[in-house]
């Protein structure tokens, strides 16, 4: 008697484990939202988990940058040559130096901020959307778009101040293609220097070894400007074209 309610017992408890074990499954498919799973669409179509492990470089402006991730760990560097010297700055996970013609330049805080900011900048968005990725990165579903005939998933992406970096007050728009899961069109605000908001419609879209590299027309709107807005101003032709975001020579290190 004792044996069979020994197995009673534990074919229960077995069965509450399993149930445990699944309703712990579905709760965590049911965490992820509709913007996570646009993301994540949007994340894979760019170039997915490739992102985790790569290394290139590019020239941007006539400097020449690289990137290489290594499974959490990342190196940056950006190479300039002005008045005939050469400068090369390095970020890592941990670090920031610059090498003048092969000496360490000496830097204080303000200036390793400043230089280590830029090189980030660069590569945040040679390499979108990859960064957003980071815990400090928020993600916001705003609906669905039309611009120029093609239907465009809308993301918001905002930042904490843990984590967030020093433009964590940065309000960002991202319009993803419906059909290809490709980001066509990107838009933020910023705060410093009194404030600008920009809008970026992206061209010259290709692979390079399974990562998607996209060149861009960057616009300027008036300060204040919604950035929901944007792409009525875009197809109106109301918005100022500033420049253009060209990433050239991208090749796999």
């Amino acid at each position: 008697m004792k044996i069979y309610t020994f197995l009673v017992l534990s074919f229960f408890l077995f069965a509450m484990s399993c149930k445990s074990t699944n309703s712990t499954h579905e709760t965590s498919s049911k965490t992820m939202t509709q913007a996570d799973k646009i993301f994540a669409d949007a994340l894979k179509a760019h170039g997915g988990k490739r992102y985790d492990n790569a290394h290139f470089e590019f020239i941007f402006r006539k400097n020449k940058y690289t990137f290489k991730n290594s499974n959490g760990g990342y190196e940056y560097t950006a190479q300039r040559i002005k008045n005939g010297k050469t400068t090369i700055d390095k970020m890592t996970n941990n670090d920031f130096t610059r090498m003048t013609d092969g000496q360490k330049t000496a830097l204080n805080q303000k200036q390793k901020s400043g230089y280590s900011n830029s090189l980030n900048s660069v590569i945040y968005f040679a390499t979108l959307p990859h960064k957003l990725q980071d815990p400090a990165v928020n993600k916001e579903y705003k609906g669905t778009t039309t611009i120029k005939g093609k239907i465009y998933e809308v993301l918001q992406i905002t930042f904490n101040k843990e984590g967030g970096g020093v433009d964590h007050d940065d309000v960002y728009y991202y319009w993803i293609n419906q059909k290809t899961k490709v980001i066509d069109f990107f838009a933020y605000n910023y705060q410093v220097n009194n404030g600008g908001v920009r809008f970026r419609s992206a061209y010259n879209t290709r692979k390079v070894n399974g990562i998607l590299f996209q060149d861009y027309i960057n616009f300027k709107a008036p300060v204040g400007t919604p950035l929901s807005d944007l792409p009525m101003l875009y197809e109106k032709e109301q918005l100022k074209q500033l420049s253009l975001i060209e990433t050239e020579a991208v090749r796999k290190l």
